[in-house]
Parts: structure tokens; C-alpha cells; sequence
């Protein structure tokens, strides 16, 4: 269809329109359809202002909520088409009319705008279902009244060939609906599988991670070929772009690249998993998350670090809970000359051995590690149970310890003591005399009198 088919097919549709207007019927039908449209509005407001549908359906099936919810929220729409409807029966066996096309037509787009709102009510993103609705509404409406075929070969008629590749707006218009539905389907089902992979128990949460991504990754691909497939497009048209994006890869997205493999490699060899305490660099915090990109870690004053994967692989990584969560903690301490060590030492490890979360697999230790001028050092070791309740908070609640029991046992902690002499005596200070000059004589030397 080239340009002038395209003016005679809407010349035929405006014909079509003029002469259902110059007939003095369809002012007749037109008025019945907007009392009918008022009496609608204002029951489908009553109806929803008198029922309340959440308490009228509690303990239904979710389905069915769901369905009844919407209805009620359409009850104006069906209230029209069936006044429509009546109407239009009533006109046509009176013989008033033939066959009430106005009506007719009313009614059927009122019926399809129905079934679609009901069909995309399952859809949660508003923005979604407004856009869905009003598509597939503005085909069923050029389906109704006759005119989806020419409309559908005028937009095929407008093409821009690029090899064996023929792209028409037709063919983006179903591309673009196919896919959203895709798209949708593909989310859907992901959802789906990954909750099914995070309740298995087989499975550790790297792995986890790892198929959850894959997944979704091989949805979406297969979702893009198939609609590629449907509207007629062949995926080898688009062999001759596979150069130019292979060196876009290379040069400007071989960053994005490098951490994406970087994040499969984590996910494969599980060096590090969701739950981790990591050191990397001067960052140090748990693990929340495992992304395509990046790792996000929380430091546990409310900051989300953000290390992209490549650093996770290249740089130096602790890793505190690799085997176990457990862990030596070391704590330095000092006391005077006059305390007895052994006693020192005992007090240290009952200390340790009485406080929370401190393991009890092996036994603390304390050593005495050196004779010093301000006093004896002391090294007090133990293991930490758990590391999710904090290292720091098991170490300052064996330090607090340690303060009561030698406050308790008369040990005094050492701490540098710094004197400061003023020795007297007179300070040697020079003192220069300065005579105004009057012209009269040179002024007086340093030390003159």
C-alpha cells in the first residue's frame, strides 16, 4: 500500500463516519448513550460507596478478591453497557431502529474495556496497566468498527530497509507490545523461580545467587528471540552489527564486562557469600548482597559500601568468616611492678572465660609478654563464638571486665608520667637603647649607657 492507498482508505473511513452522522437516527442513539453513560456514573458511585468489597470478600481465594474488587471498581462500565444493550434491543424490536449501530458499537467497546481492565488487574505497576489498556483498548476499538486491516497496511506500507532487514511501524508496535507482555512473563516467572531456589536447603547462598542471575539472564534472552520471532524479524539481520558492538565491548564497556565475569567467578569458587565479615582495602562489614556489578557491604554505622566485583579478584580480600565464624581476639594490657602476674593472669582468663559469646572449644590464655619501665605487659587471647554479634563488643566487655576486677584487687594500670623542672637564675638578655636622632650625634651602641 503506498501513500495514495492510504488517503483513499481514510477518505472511505471519514465517508463512512459522514454519512452515520448526517442520519437523524444517530442523534437519537447518541443522546440514549449519554443518559445512559450519566445513570452509570452516578449508580457505579453508589454501589462503591455502599459496599464495602474488602470486608464483603474476606476469606474468599485470593482470585477471587481480586476479580470482585474489580468488578465493583468497573460496575459503572457494566451498568452502561447493559443500559446500552437494553436500549438498543428495545429501539430495534419496536422498529424505531434497524439495527442500532451506535449503540451496538458502544456497547461492544464498554465490553472490551471491561474484559481488558479485568485481564490486566493482575498487573501491579499502574503505569503498566494504563499503557497495556489503552493499546489493546485502541485495537479492539479499530477491530470493532472495522478498520484494524486498514490501519494495520497503512502501517506496514511506511518501511525503512537496511539489508535483509525491513523494519515498519507496524512491526516496532508489535514488537514493543510483545515484548512489555515478555518482559512482564519473564519477572513473573523469576520471581517464581528464585523463591524456589532460595527455600532449597541444598543449596548454598552463592550458589543460590549464581542460578537465580542465570536464569533470569536466559529468560530474558530467550523472551528477546522469541519476540524477535513472532513480528517476522530474523535475528541473522542482525549479524552485521556483531562487529561493531564486539569493539563497543571491548573499548567502552570492558570495565562492566570484567566485573560481570569477576561476579561469576565469585559465585562459582563461593570465596565470599551473602553473610561474610570482609576486609578489602581499609573497608571492613558484612555482606548484604551479591550483584552483577558489585558487592555491597554494610560497615554497621548504616553506610552501604558498594566494591565493584573486578577488586573482589584482583585486590587482597579477608575474609573472617571463609570456614567459621569464630575468631581470635587479642587484648593488651599493662599493670604495675607491685601486682603478682600469676594472679593477673588468673583474674584475665576468668574474666574471658565468664563473658558472653566467648568460645568455649579452647580455653582463653593470658601471657605475660614483657617487663617494661611503666610495668609488666600482658596478652590476654580468646576465641569469639559468633562474629554477628561483633568482635569489638565481645573485646570492650572483657576490657570493662578487666577494669572492675583490678579496681576490685587493688592493681594499678600504669600510665606515663611527664615532670617539668624550671631550674632559677637570672636569663642573659641583651638590651639595645635607642636616642632619637636630632642631627646632633650618632646614636647610642648596644650595651652603652
Amino acid at each position: 500500500m503506498d501513500w495514495d492507498d492510504l488517503r483513499d482508505a481514510l477518505n472511505r473511513a471519514l465517508q463512512s463516519i459522514g454519512g452515520e452522522i448526517t442520519s437523524p437516527w444517530f442523534y437519537l442513539q447518541f443522546g440514549i448513550i449519554l443518559v445512559a453513560a450519566g445513570i452509570s456514573l452516578a449508580l457505579g458511585s453508589s454501589l462503591r460507596a455502599r459496599f464495602d468489597v474488602t470486608s464483603l470478600t474476606m476469606g474468599w481465594p485470593a482470585p477471587l478478591r481480586l476479580f470482585a474488587r474489580t468488578v465493583m471498581q468497573r460496575a459503572g462500565t457494566i451498568i452502561f453497557a447493559l443500559l446500552a444493550e437494553i436500549s438498543r434491543v428495545v429501539m430495534v424490536q419496536t422498529g424505531l431502529l434497524y439495527r442500532g449501530y451506535v449503540l451496538s458499537t458502544a456497547v461492544n467497546l464498554a465490553t472490551a474495556w471491561l474484559i481488558i481492565r479485568i485481564a490486566t488487574s493482575v498487573i501491579r505497576n499502574e503505569f503498566v496497566v494504563r499503557v497495556v489498556s489503552i493499546a489493546a483498548w485502541a485495537v479492539a476499538a479499530l477491530s470493532i468498527i472495522g478498520r484494524l486491516d486498514d490501519v494495520s497496511s497503512a502501517l506496514d506500507s511506511i518501511s525503512i530497509t537496511m539489508g535483509t532487514l525491513r523494519l515498519t511501524p507496524l512491526v516496532l508496535i508489535k514488537a514493543g507490545v510483545l515484548l512489555a507482555i515478555a518482559m512482564w512473563l519473564v519477572s513473573a516467572a523469576g520471581n517464581f523461580i528464585e523463591a524456589r531456589i532460595a527455600h532449597s536447603r541444598d543449596l548454598t547462598p552463592s550458589v543460590q545467587v549464581l542460578l537465580i542471575k542465570l536464569v533470569r539472564v536466559a529468560l530474558v534472552v530467550a523472551a528477546i528471540a522469541m519476540v524477535m520471532s513472532a513480528v517476522g524479524i530474523d535475528l541473522s539481520a542482525f549479524a552485521l552489527f556483531s562487529g561493531a558492538i564486539g569493539v563497543g565491548l571491548g573499548f567502552g564497556l570492558q570495565k562492566i564486562i570484567a566485573n560481570f565475569i569477576s561476579g561469576v567467578i565469585l559465585l562459582a569458587d563461593k570465596s565470599v557469600k551473602p553473610g561474610d565479615l570482609v576486609t578489602i582495602g581499609d573497608s571492613t562489614g558484612k555482606i548484604s548482597s551479591m550483584n552483577t556489578r558489585y558487592i555491597s557491604v554494610a560497615a554497621g554505622d548504616g553506610r552501604e559500601i558498594l566494591i565493584p566485583n573486578e577488586d573482589l579478584v584482583t585486590q587482597r580480600v579477608i575474609n573472617w568468616t571463609y570456614t567459621d565464624k569464630t575468631m581470635l581476639v587479642k587484648v593488651n594490657f599493662a599493670t604495675n611492678y607491685e601486682a603478682d602476674p600469676n594472679r593477673v593472669c588468673e583474674l584475665a582468663v576468668d574474666i574471658a572465660r565468664n563473658t558472653h559469646n566467648v568460645a568455649t572449644f579452647k580455653a582463653p590464655n593470658c601471657l605475660l609478654t614483657e617487663f617494661a619501665e611503666t610495668g609488666m605487659k600482658f596478652a590476654l587471647t580468646f576465641w569469639v563464638a559468633d562474629l554477628d554479634v561483633g568482635m569489638d563488643n565481645v573485646r570492650s566487655n572483657v576490657m570493662q571486665g578487666l577494669w572492675t576486677a583490678f579496681k576490685n584487687e587493688n592493681i594499678r594500670v600504669p600510665y606515663p608520667v611527664r615532670e617539668l623542672r624550671v631550674r632559677s637564675g637570672a636569663l642573659p638578655v641583651e638590651t639595645i637603647l635607642e636616642v632619637p636622632s636630632d642631627n646632633s650625634g650618632p646614636a647610642a651602641k648596644p650595651g652603652a649607657e
